[in-house]
């Protein structure tokens, strides 16, 4: 591997040779490593290009160390240089190959007296490529001028690179490595694995579920190209459990889930009452992280049952016990008398539960490689028995021999022990009278839910799901598609020949990615040299699938435009800008459009082309938003090179559920098939489904890096409706008719939380049907946030909460909600291609879809949040005009003490305010909040709200409803927004009075004004200060024998000068 450091340019360096110019040269030390570019000389803005190698022989440790660059003036009249500046940059933030992009940095100083100014451009990349290192005398490269095509050489192979990029950044440990190694085997297969379970009498219902197959790849595989993107997200899955998953920076809207209604049966109408002491959150203690139960010594050859085992590392769920059985493979299998052959497949059976693996056809050294994961509460034998047996077309299959274990003899693991390594054991009779012909190999241990094979092993609990079913009830671990902005800036275009040349065209310019279609003004001026200068934004994702295509049309009348040119453009050509600096321009010839082509009249056409004028960028200083800013849960830039350090971890247990309501029908009974899917910054998170209960017990902990604590973790609850083996995933995930249903959803704020504090609670589940809010369950959670750097947490409190490049060059309101729209489209189709699909209805009600949708219910709570806002102001007012009335006499001797205290000691006020405000902070700190806010029914007005109301906020847009319910809440509507306009209008015209105090419209009124003011001008400057404010604040606060029942005179004053509502229609 070699770390590339491209040595581009530098600006405005300070001149250090006496004839204010300078001889730059730039060197570069990393690890002990150094080298150095070629001098420019007499140059103050010298430009290198030039690219300089470094030995790099573990990228994973690029984060301990720096890059330094310094720059020197080379002295000519004694030897030696001058110090021109340095820049320091932190090994997290180099890419890989394909990711880089040109970057400024600022010049720093050696010495605190050192004068130095000017910037240097870099591009900083990692490359597996063998490269020489650049000659150090190597001749000064000519200036790239300004229709020079740069972005030509920086073509990204994207479909390769970045899968690359993902994976070489994900963290591995030893652990890791073993998890890998031990799954290794599963990847040579092509066919589909089909094994299936069958309870045999069973009693119990089952409630676990099929997780993950093993495909992982070895560790040493982590570098190589990875052309699939789902083998990345399963390639993070195998160690969730143990190891944090490292996040790469990387939604057609419909209003309400639409397929089979949702059917709620409420089994006992006691179990959720419609009250509020229901809807709060409540304080839980689960034994997290206990040991193993009962006491004895580790090891000394006792059994599963009387062993002290080690503490799993799952510190923030409950243990869940399982059998773990690996079979691996056979060998010396017998064949049939009859056909010659053998088609063996195993069977594993424990008490009532039987597994089996996928079948070989003619092959009597078959391969397996299945783990299957028995849970301890289910087991109700002693034995376990491991069968194999040669599948018959017709009649029973024939036996070929078995292995028996003793349950008390079965060793237990719990990690970070090494895997348990598989042996060989001979085949024996039924009976158990003798062996018979063939071995096979297997692994049988007692652990957690936090061993390595948990994901891939398929569970017992999952029996009545078979088929394509199987792929939907995994945990999975997805990493949303990396967004970028791209950036078309449509200047102008050259010699547009429209189809009718006996008139001049109304040219515009159409362009598209993907299903994102903009469009430029027509050109003010018809001419065939149309002129725009119009900037248009799509939003694109890696790999760069889709092509920029752009066609200059005629608009002829308002029923037809004719297409004069196109062209499509692969977006990995244009250049990836980090900050605001402008990209260079481009001019593109436009493929004709018209009868020429068609007739095959090429020569003419070659002669002639249309040519389009472009300036068109990758924007990766802003961050693409795919979630309200109100709960973003990340605010970084699309550029890598842009991140900061993280400021801490978040870990979250997600325990279980509680009393869900049925979500469907199976069988004449309700049922329930719940999973849950968390989401922060660009990972998401999906337990597993546990098969028909109310009381799911998930158990799984997941851990997210956390960049800025003013953000907001998601989880939601659905109700997985793709469990029948007829059901495939479709590949937008979920645009079939079966949708998987709402059970609830949990916001928590990191910066709410206490650092290092183990948070425990059951979250209600609240969810807002047509007939009302309805509480569908809890779910409990286990939160902890641990604090990396206490200093960095209050450096981001006063910076801004997005990439500077919002406040730079920011997007209009409407802009942001249509690039949002695009990008949560994008976010949902990419997901919705993994396996198992994280679908788009899950992705839509996760990222809030639907919050901007005229609700009157949300218009009321958003009312009231404003007026309680308003309500210490209108406090503090009337307890003032308490104090003015003398309501209270005492109060007010007191406040005119205050007042002549302050107005005796002016330079008290702002540390009595300030120290007022002190003590406000103190005496509230008894009354925090002692746990994670979360939904409030009252505050979200959906307690009192009116069915009417319920049903036009379920409506679809455009609308369905008939046009006498549309007429009503038309009306309805129109005397909300009567008010409405009442209220802003009267704010204008108190707004219009003041600017007529010396607008000259009342000529009278502003007459007497002009004259108060030189009054008052003269006496104020006569008077001391303290002596207008003592009589100013006597005024204010005299007793009510001197006040007047009338209004005052300035008040009658101002209600007599004009406003502009006079002039309106």
């Amino acid at each position: 591997m070699k770390l590339v450091v491209e040595v581009v340019d530098a600006q405005n360096l300070m001149p250090k040779d006496g004839e204010g110019s300078s001889s730059p040269f730039a060197e570069v030390d990393f690890e002990n490593q150094r080298s150095r570019t070629h001098t420019v000389h007499k140059n103050l803005n010298p430009v290198w290009n030039q690219k300089l190698f470094f030995n790099l022989d573990n990228p994973k440790s690029l984060h301990h160390h720096n890059i330094e660059v310094c720059v020197y003036n080379e002295r000519k009249s004694f030897p030696g240089r001058n110090f021109l500046g340095k820049v320091r940059i932190h090994g997290s933030n180099i890419v890989h190959k394909g990711e880089e992009a040109y970057q400024e940095f600022p010049l720093e100083k050696k010495l605190f007296f050192s004068s130095i100014k000017g910037e240097i451009g870099l591009k900083i990349y990692i490359s597996s490529e063998s490269e020489p290192k650049s000659p150090p005398s190597c001749p000064p490269p000519l200036p790239v001028s300004d229709k020079t095509n740069v972005t030509t050489t920086d073509k990204i192979a994207v479909s390769d690179t970045e899968p690359v990029a993902a994976i070489s950044n994900t963290s591995v440990t030893p652990e890791t490595i073993v998890s890998n190694t031990s799954a290794a085997a599963t990847t040579g297969k092509t066919h589909t694995s089909t094994t299936t379970f069958s309870a045999i009498g069973a009693s119990s219902t089952p409630a676990a579920v099929a997780d993950s197959t093993g495909g992982a790849s070895p560790a040493k595989e982590l570098k190589e190209e990875i052309k699939e993107p789902v083998e990345v997200k399963i390639q993070t899955t195998q160690h969730i459990y143990k190891h944090q998953v490292s996040q790469q920076p990387g939604i057609s809207v419909e209003r309400q889930p639409e397929g089979v209604p949702l059917t709620m049966h409420q089994i006992n109408p006691q179990a959720h009452p419609n009250n509020r002491e229901d809807y709060k959150l409540k304080d839980t203690s689960p034994r997290l992280g206990e040991r193993w139960p009962h006491g004895g010594v580790r090891g000394g050859g006792g059994g599963w049952m009387g062993g002290d085992k080690l503490t799993s590392t799952y510190d923030l769920v409950e243990q869940m016990y399982y059998l773990y059985v690996r079979v691996v493979k056979a060998k010396d299998l017998s064949t049939n008398a009859l056909s010659g052959s053998c088609d063996p497949y195993a069977e594993v059976k424990l008490g009532n539960y039987k597994g089996t693996t996928r079948h070989f056809e003619k092959k009597t050294n078959p391969e397996w490689n299945q783990v299957f994961a028995f849970s301890k509460d289910r087991i109700q034998s002693s034995a376990l028995e491991v069968f194999v047996k040669d599948r018959e077309m017709m009649g029973r299959d024939d036996y070929l021999g078995r292995v028996v274990f003793d349950m008390n003899e079965v060793p237990t693991r719990v990690p970070p022990d090494s895997t348990l390594a598989p042996q060989w054991y001979r085949l024996e009779e039924r009976r158990g009278e003798g062996k018979v012909k063939g071995e096979i190999m297997l692994a049988v241990w007692m652990g957690t839910q936090a061993d390595e094979a948990f994901p891939e092993a398929w569970h017992s609990d999952a029996a009545s799901v078979h088929g394509e079913g199987v792929f939907n009830i995994r945990s999975k671990v997805y990493v949303s598609p990396k967004l970028w902005y791209l950036r078309v800036n449509v200047i102008e275009a050259q010699d547009v020949q429209p189809n009718d040349r006996s008139r001049q065209p109304g040219v515009f310019v159409k362009a598209q990615v993907g299903g994102q279609v903009l469009k430029t003004k027509i050109c003010a001026n018809r001419t065939i040299n149309p002129l725009w200068n119009e900037d248009l934004v799509f939003v694109a994702a890696e790999p760069f699938e889709e092509q920029l295509v752009l066609t200059i049309e005629d608009h002829v009348h308002h029923s037809k435009d004719d297409v004069l040119g196109k062209i499509s453009l692969p977006l990995h050509l244009f250049e990836k800008r980090l900050d605001h600096r402008p990209v260079d321009t481009r001019w593109f010839n436009l493929e004709k459009f018209g009868f020429g082509v068609l007739e095959g009249d090429m020569r003419k056409e070659l002669k002639f082309s249309s040519r389009i004028h472009l300036r068109v960028c990758l924007e990766g200083g802003y961050h693409v938003l795919d979630e309200s800013t109100m709960y973003i849960s990340d605010q970084r830039p699309t550029a890598r090179q842009l991140w900061k350090q993280p400021i801490g971890i978040l870990e979250v247990g997600i325990l279980s559920a509680q009393g869900l309501l049925p979500m469907k029908m199976k069988d004449g009974r309700g049922t329930t098939d719940a999973y849950c899917v968390a989401k922060y910054g660009q990972k998401w998170v999906r337990t597993r489904t546990i098969i028909d209960s109310f009381s799911p017990r998930w158990n799984e902990q997941y851990t997210w890096e956390v960049y800025d604590p003013c953000t907001v973790i998601t989880l939601g609850v659905f109700d997985n409706c793709h469990l029948n083996s007829h059901e495939k995933p479709t590949a937008g995930g979920g645009g079939g008719a079966t949708r998987d249903s709402r059970i609830g959803k949990v916001r928590i704020r990191l910066s709410t939380l206490e650092a290092d504090r183990i948070y425990t609670h059951s979250y209600p589940l609240l969810v807002l049907h047509p007939s009302g809010v309805k509480k569908m369950g809890e779910l409990q959670l286990a939160v902890r946030l641990t604090c990396l750097s206490l200093a960095n947490i209050i450096y981001l409190y006063g910076h801004p909460l997005l990439p500077k490049m919002h406040y730079l060059h920011p997007f209009t309101v409407n802009q942001l909600d249509i690039l949002r729209f695009q990008a949560m489209n994008i976010v949902a189709v990419r997901l919705g291609r993994a396996e198992p699909p994280l679908r788009k209805e899950v992705v839509e009600y996760m990222l809030d879809v639907d919050s901007h949708m005229w609700s009157m219910r949300r218009s009321k709570a958003n009312f009231f949040r404003i007026m309680s806002l308003l309500s210490g102001m209108i406090s503090i007012s009337r307890w003032f005009g308490d104090v003015c009335h003398w309501k209270n006499p005492i109060t007010s001797v007191l406040v005119h003490v205050l007042f002549l205290i302050l107005i005796c000691y002016p330079e008290l006020i702002l540390p009595t305010i300030f120290l007022y405000m002190c003590l406000i902070g103190i005496w509230n700190y008894r009354f925090r909040l002692r746990h994670p806010p979360h939904m409030d029914t009252k505050l979200s007005w959906a307690e009192a709200v009116n069915p009417d109301e319920l049903d036009e906020e379920f409506d679809t847009f455009p609308t369905s409803k008939p046009q006498d319910i549309v007429r009503l809440r038309y009306d309805r509507l129109r005397s909300v927004a009567g008010r409405i306009q009442t209220v802003v209008g009267d704010m204008a015209t108190q707004g219009e009075r003041f600017q007529s105090l010396l607008s000259w419209r009342d000529p009278r009124a502003t007459s007497l004004f002009i004259v108060f003011c030189l009054c008052a001008a003269v006496v104020l400057y006569m008077t001391p200060f303290r002596i207008v404010a003592l009589i100013a604040g006597l005024y204010m606060l005299r007793h009510p024998r001197f006040r007047s029942k009338m209004p005052s005179v300035p008040n009658n004053f101002f209600k007599r000068l004009p406003a502009r509502i006079d002039s309106m229609l």
